[in-house]
């Protein structure tokens, strides 16, 4: 990560605070629901929130009745409203997918709070920007970025902002090495930026990160990252629903969020698909840990042992 260092400056040490959002209903693979209360029972979050002052909020489950869109919608309502209050009360919000249908919730409380929409980091294996119109599976985990520039299913629209909840001229996918052309050309449409794995392969992950903080950091405004963990290879994150060959290095990710902490107008991490019943030995859950800790570690010690 050579050409970031010395780029930023020292942040003081918030306070964090997880969100679950235990939802599958937007996924082929609907075991993603599992993933926040798994990890919250596994021995790497027991060992996470021993060393580190970070509370566990709250985890939200989808409604029970109701069809898979109306369940979707119900969480992602809620969803918005405990993000937007986690920030109004000066914390820091780490949302814990579920599927990554739950994007639509996390960032328009995000909006909502700020009253404009942010720069966003996309972090996948997939560009997630279908429409009904265009999805060949039907499955909302690969609509929920086009939901938030206010494209598609108007069922998922405008639970932030009356338009789009994000900013589309300061958002980047990044590590994209699964997707169909109807998805390129929508993204191209509305002018947000697409750096593929394979481009990242040939400029090298910190030029291509370089670039991609230039982008959701103009201005010097809000902007948050979302990152599913398909984008990792699987050979390191074996836990997801969606797993694509030849992905991003866990350790990469864990020093660019480290450094994205850093940068001012840092607003919202959320890390979605974890999937624990295609986890192998706990290995996802503990790439997962250590992606939170490379965010929370200027936080100071947990008192009592975390909560």
């Amino acid at each position: 990560m050579e050409k970031l260092v010395g780029r930023g400056s020292k942040r003081a040490a918030r306070d964090f605070r997880i969100i679950g959002a235990a939802s599958g209903a937007g996924a082929q693979d609907p075991g993603c629901a599992a993933g926040p209360q798994a990890f919250h029972h596994s021995q790497a979050w027991q060992t996470l929130s021993a060393k580190h002052a970070i509370h566990w909020g709250a985890t939200l489950f989808a409604p029970q009745a109701g069809t898979s869109a109306q369940r979707i919608a119900g969480l992602c309502r809620k969803l918005a409203a405990a993000v937007e209050e986690t920030l109004a009360a000066g914390e820091f919000p780490l949302v814990l997918g579920g599927d990554h249908s739950v994007a639509i919730g996390t960032w328009s409380g995000v909006a909502r709070h700020l009253g404009q929409a942010p720069g966003l980091l996309w972090i996948d294996a997939h560009l997630d920007s279908h429409t009904p119109a265009s999805s060949y599976t039907g499955a909302v985990h690969g609509m929920p970025l086009a939901c938030l520039l206010g494209q598609g299913d108007k069922r998922f629209l405008q639970f932030g902002l009356p338009e789009r909840q994000i900013d589309p001229a300061r958002s980047v996918v990044f590590g994209a090495r699964s997707f169909e052309p109807e998805e390129c050309r929508l993204l191209e449409r509305l002018g947000v930026q697409v750096i593929t794995a394979a481009e990242l392969a040939s400029e090298g992950f910190a030029a291509g990160l370089d670039r991609a903080l230039g982008i959701v950091t103009a201005g010097g405004a809000a902007f948050g990252v979302t990152l599913d963990l398909d984008a990792i290879d699987p050979a390191w994150a074996p836990g997801v629903g969606s797993p694509e060959p030849e992905g991003l290095r866990a350790e990469d990710l864990r020093t660019a969020l480290a450094w994205i902490a850093s940068l001012p107008g840092f607003t919202a991490l959320e890390i979605v698909e974890y999937n624990p019943d295609r986890d192998r030995f706990a290995s996802t859950a503990q790439v997962l840990a250590d992606l939170l800790e490379s965010v929370i570690a200027l936080a100071p010690a947990a008192a009592h042992g975390g909560y």
